[in-house]
């Protein structure tokens, strides 16, 4: 065994693969095994990097367990999985020395967050050999030259309780540097909080955000904990915070200085443990300029910056990225495909993808889930996309027809060759991908903000942060 893995004595579940299908995911070498005898002769044959612990598997006390493994290999991070009213366990556990435990209803959300942290900790002690995904920080895949510098940002930043500032155009994964931040921190075993700033309804505002100011928010529904007290000794991840409200943003300030909230039946403020990152695929300075972005709001935020690169400056990591999403929704639709043509390959490395990861993830599984097979081939390319993005790359891609209240484009006539293709190409859709994809094509053509898109599409940009909002749950 070359690189060490996360050993694992857990039950498999019938539901999701258990602890073992979420580290694969996420790019982690896992071995499973059944018997505490076999944990021992990991141990004593390999090092692995780190154990994940079900103490009631085996006939065997998994406590004495723990205290074996620690006694054997002290400073290896030990996992231990708990029911979800396994407080007894939990502290036996803590106490016997483990890394850290987690509720198996929890491990979906917490498992990665939680291994990535311990394995930080343990290249910070000096343990060679610890194994990482390649190129990975969390569940970001790519080891181009680009993202080589955005993780070695990730895990100097991690360690720091600065605000992270991260910047990006849309698509290009800004949340999961969030997470990957959050998840190699020493707050990874806490909550991690996200606040989409151009999402929240205009009259709730300081609710949602800092709690209720007395007198300001006197509903029924008011007693409902805001994000900064959820956040509580873990991230407050504020996303499009160059959508906040410029009403909003005197209150932030005061927050990032006094970290307090003000609950609406307590006469005191209450203090609270958090971590601000921040992330917008806005220019920042440019929306200073615009009087969107309060100018000391920024720099109080922009500690410590972070920038993902687009997906067109990313070399090999298209493939690597496209060959993740191939494997991952063939599994969930539960198609054969595993690997794509040496031609697919040629077109996807050339394509712009003005969306980044978003678009070209968003293109995998269209062509996963209208065909079936062994490889992706050119011709199951989704229409539209096989001819634009073969061309040279300095080319603009072909745009679809702009549309009128008439359907026609911008002279006002219609083309019916172009509407013909574009029909054509979104036939045999469900009518809610169709709206999706509209959605996705007018914020990327209108360089990523969705109040532009909002405009172009005659909606309030309210209905597209909630639609945007719902496919990330998704």
């Amino acid at each position: 065994m070359t690189d060490p893995v996360i050993l694992l004595l857990e039950a498999p579940s019938p539901l999701h693969g258990g602890c073992e299908a979420i580290l694969r995911s996420a790019g982690y070498p896992v071995v499973r095994v059944a018997t505490v005898d076999a944990v021992r002769g990991h141990l004593l044959s390999d090092l692995p990097a780190a154990l994940i612990l079900d103490p009631h598997l085996t006939d065997e006390s998994g406590f004495d367990l723990l205290g074996e493994v620690l006694a054997l290999r002290p400073g290896l991070p030990v996992i231990v999985l708990t029911d979800e009213s396994g407080c007894d366990d939990a502290v036996r556990a803590m106490r016997a020395g483990a890394f850290d435990v987690l509720a198996r209803h929890l491990a979906e959300k917490q498992l990665c967050g939680i291994v990535a942290n311990a394995l930080a900790r343990n290249v910070g002690k000096g343990m060679d050999g610890v194994h990482r995904p390649a190129g990975a920080s969390g569940g970001i895949i790519g080891d181009s030259a680009a993202m080589r510098l955005v993780h070695s940002h990730i895990q100097s930043v991690a360690r720091s309780m600065a605000p992270v500032f991260i910047t990006g155009e849309s698509g290009t994964g800004k949340d999961l540097c969030a997470q990957a931040v959050h998840g190699q921190s020493d707050r990874a075993s806490g909550p991690f909080v996200t606040l989409n700033c151009g999402a929240i309804p205009t009259d709730r505002h300081e609710s949602e955000v800092f709690g209720h100011q007395r007198g300001s928010f006197v509903r029924p529904s008011a007693d409902r904990e805001c994000a900064a007290a959820t956040a509580d000794g873990g991230t407050l991840f504020l996303d499009d915070i160059c959508e906040l409200d410029t009403g909003l943003q005197p209150w932030l300030l005061e927050f990032l200085e006094t970290r307090t909230i003000h609950p609406l039946d307590q006469a005191r403020a209450c203090k609270v443990d958090v971590r601000i990152i921040c992330a917008t695929s806005r220019d920042p300075i440019q929306a200073i300029r615009d009087g969107r972005l309060r100018e000391d709001l920024f720099y109080r935020l922009n500690v410590l910056p972070v920038h993902m690169p687009p997906l067109r400056d990313r070399g090999d990591d298209i493939i690597a990225i496209a060959e993740d999403g191939l494997r991952r929704f063939a599994q969930e639709e539960g198609r054969g495909f595993t690997s794509f043509s040496d031609e697919v390959k040629q077109i996807l490395r050339a394509g712009h993808w003005a969306g980044n990861v978003r678009q070209l993830l968003n293109a995998i599984r269209h062509m996963v889930v209208l065909n079936d097979g062994e490889q992706i081939v050119a011709e199951m390319l989704p229409d539209g996309l096989r001819n634009s993005f073969s061309q040279p790359q300095e080319q603009a891609p072909r745009r679809a027809p702009a549309m009128t209240d008439g359907g026609a484009g911008d002279s006002g006539e219609a083309h019916p060759t172009d509407l013909d293709e574009c029909f054509c190409a979104m036939m045999d859709r469900p009518l809610a991908e169709i709206e999706r994809l509209i959605i996705e094509y007018a914020i990327d053509h209108q360089g990523g903000s969705v109040p532009r898109a909002a405009k172009a599409l005659r909606v309030a940009p309210s209905t597209l942060y909630r639609k945007i909002e719902a496919w990330r749950r998704d």
